[in-house]
């Protein structure tokens, strides 16, 4: 494991922390939903047609960069970190057995990072740096709906706090990373 135990030990007293202490009727009913990405399809939808309508064939190219830093956060996270990292998901784990009680599918795969939280992260980012340079308040309102999306992964039993933490620094730093290659290769659109 790639963790050192105390680190372990302190996820899973976050974990358990949200998962057991923290949990309520409203959020049982509303974090399912919030981590699910078919919720989230007519906003990916709206923000395309969005772009299309007001950029025209930059818009295109914003949802090009903006797929393309999905993705490779999704990328990364499923097919780079899991493997190498081999860390179970807490509804996994032995130590946790009779104590975490999924509410969602827990995957087979592993745990960290969260490409749930690497994804969407990624989104909010890239969307905030390349679009919302001068709507502060509309940039932290998509970080904050990141957040949720993170956090509801640890509500329902299938992530730890540092799994989440791990996508979201991961999708971050590749939106980031992203925006400054296209503003360095000339890209330009309205803030």
């Amino acid at each position: 494991m790639i963790f050192p135990e105390w680190l372990e030990q302190v996820d899973r007293a976050g974990f358990l922390l949200i998962h057991r202490t923290w949990k309520n009727a409203f959020f049982d009913s509303l974090m399912p939903l919030m981590r699910n990405r078919d919720t989230w399809v007519p906003f990916y939808v709206l923000l395309a047609a969005w772009l299309l309508v007001r950029l025209k064939w930059k818009g295109l190219l914003l949802i090009a960069i903006i797929g393309a830093v999905t993705g490779l956060a999704d990328l990364v996270s499923s097919s780079v970190l899991k493997p190498v990292v081999g860390r179970d998901r807490p509804c996994h784990e032995v130590q946790l057995e009779g104590e975490v009680f999924p509410m969602v599918h827990c995957g087979n795969n592993g745990s960290f990072t969260s490409s749930h939280a690497a994804n969407h992260m990624a989104l909010a980012a890239a969307i905030s740096m390349l679009l919302l340079r001068r709507r502060k308040w509309l940039a932290a309102l998509l970080y904050f709906w990141a957040f949720l999306i993170g956090y509801a992964q640890i509500y329902v039993g299938v992530h730890y706090p540092t799994d989440v933490l791990g996508g979201f620094l991961l999708g971050f730093l590749l939106a980031w990373l992203a925006v400054r290659i296209a503003f360095r290769s000339g890209l330009q659109v309205p803030a």
